[in-house]
């Protein structure tokens, strides 16, 4: 008789067991499944935030300059650099502006162009560029701003 009821207690606890994985299962897939989700729209968002990290920062060094430009106690030197930077930043944001207006209209759904003084560098929102793709942009940012090829640096983003 004990063997019988060993025999059941056995069985009762592998069904058990048997329940908690079935349970553990479906839960951990509902936590991939919204892993991935939440890494798609963290993609999506990519191009928003780094545009509004971009303009904080601007905005940022903008007032930095124009507290200079409006301080008694800075030198007239420190004032025209000041007044030179801030001008050399408005260029800068209205040349990656007109590129990335200028990319989009070649049918990207989105771009962020970074144009510093010796580099460019353009990510697209896409899965794979083709060779035309890439020429089609590399002959937007060369009439833009002059670089060579060697100093142009595009990277496709899903």
């Amino acid at each position: 008789m004990l063997k019988k009821r060993t025999k059941i207690i056995i069985l009762a606890a592998m069904v058990l067991l048997l329940g908690v994985t079935g349970y553990l299962n479906i839960t951990l897939n509902k936590n991939a499944e919204t892993a991935q989700t939440t890494a798609t729209v963290t993609t999506m968002n990519y191009f928003d935030t780094y545009r509004e990290d971009r303009q904080s920062t601007r905005n940022q060094e903008l007032l930095y300059y124009d507290a200079i430009i409006n301080s008694e106690s800075s030198t007239e030197e420190a004032k025209a650099n000041a007044e030179a930077k801030k001008l050399e930043i408005v260029n800068q944001m209205e040349s990656e502006l007109v590129m990335e207006g200028l990319i989009k209209a070649k049918g990207f759904q989105d771009v962020i162009v970074t144009n510093s003084a010796t580099n460019v560098n353009v990510i697209v929102k896409c899965t794979n560029l083709e060779s035309t793709q890439v020429a089609q942009i590399v002959s937007i940012v060369k009439e833009q701003t002059s670089k060579s090829l060697d100093n142009i640096k595009i990277i496709p983003v899903e």
